[in-house]
């Protein structure tokens, strides 16, 4: 007789488009799908007014057999609760929880986003969803400490959250300068960090500064670069394996974000390559950064100066001891997705 298959779906909300959460979702099915006990299914639940991107849809299908595209509170999403025997959700939402509950199903959340305190129905709802799974991971320790600032659950951990990581690698004597990586939008810090670069009077040459993306933002940025006169290197949106390259041969990693950042992934993708990061005490950044990391205050332009100048002036072999501490301290840090196999069917 043919063991009956657990039905696992994986759910979360998105804009239609391909993003972190949407990479976790893609990384989770697609290891769920190897493992010969479970029938997979990913569910895309659109944020309003949105719609499927072609390129979500098809890197999704790459990895799973089965992808849907559903509303918010509409039939086909409780046509694929109704399916499901254990249901793997991203945040909180409340028509997935509810639902999912009512009908008797196993739930797992993992919780990206650190909790608003702000009193309104919607934010009410998500406390009393996130009370509803039977196992609940944060993806920070940060994250988890603003959903349960005292008294930890028995059935809550702190994961992070991570997809695939770069494997490249470059020499530590043949990396170069610094590197952002992100969308240029308010309270990244791209900004203060441009404006520690020039206090500290780098010589662009020795210590290049390069910055990868765009965003609403760009304006400000290139503005302020022309008033301080500083050299940088902007290539603007690069694919994956471009930035992956950028990212292993630079010498150090920044992510200066003033913006209670819920746990930071290009610091953990840096130290996959071995590179250490500098960042600031703001909220899920220094677990990210882990213990390789320098850290300044968020938003202290001085502080974060410090920091780069301090790295600069690091030699040889403390960099190198760092880097490697960056690189090892990560698989302490990480879970394999192979631990969700056993929780699905443990918890």
């Amino acid at each position: 007789m043919i063991p009956k298959k657990n039905k696992l779906l994986v759910i979360g909300s998105t804009p239609g488009s391909y993003g972190g959460m949407e990479a976790y979702m893609l990384a989770l099915a697609e290891a769920a799908s190897k493992w010969p006990e479970f029938e997979v299914k990913i569910c895309f639940k659109l944020v309003k007014g949105t719609k499927g991107t072609p390129n979500l849809q098809r890197l999704a299908e790459d990895v799973c057999s089965d992808v849907r595209f559903v509303q918010s509170n509409s039939l086909d999403l409780f046509k694929m609760i109704a399916w499901a025997d254990i249901l793997h959700v991203q945040n909180t939402p409340p028509d997935v929880t509810f639902a999912a509950r009512l009908m008797g199903k196993k739930v797992f959340l993992t919780v990206h986003n650190w909790r608003r305190t702000s009193l309104n129905l919607h934010h009410l709802l998500w406390g009393v969803s996130v009370k509803l799974a039977h196992y609940r991971w944060f993806n920070s320790h940060f994250v988890w400490n603003t959903w349960e600032p005292n008294t930890k659950s028995s059935n809550s951990d702190s994961i992070p959250t991570v997809s695939k990581l770069p494997k490249g690698w470059c020499p530590p004597a043949d990396r170069k300068g610094f590197l952002f990586v992100g969308r240029w939008i308010p309270k990244k810090g791209i900004q203060e960090l441009i404006r520690a670069y020039a206090l500290s009077k780098f010589d662009s040459e020795k210590w290049p500064l390069t910055i990868l993306g765009e965003g609403p933002i760009k304006e400000e940025v290139l503005a302020l670069i022309n008033e301080l006169g500083v050299d940088v290197r902007m290539p603007g949106f690069v694919d994956e394996e471009t930035k992956n390259s950028y990212l292993a041969s630079c010498r150090w990693l920044l992510a200066p974000a003033l913006t209670k950042e819920d746990l930071g992934l290009t610091p953990i993708e840096a130290r996959s390559v071995g590179v250490p990061s500098i960042v600031t005490r703001d909220g899920g950044l220094p677990e990210a950064g882990g213990p390789a990391a320098l850290v300044a205050e968020p938003g202290d332009v001085a502080d974060l100066a410090r920091c780069m100048q301090a790295a600069a002036s690091m030699s040889e072999e403390e960099y190198q001891k760092r880097g490697e501490l960056a690189q090892e301290s990560l698989k302490q840090f990480l879970k394999p997705l192979e631990f969700y196999r056993q929780a699905y069917t443990t918890y």
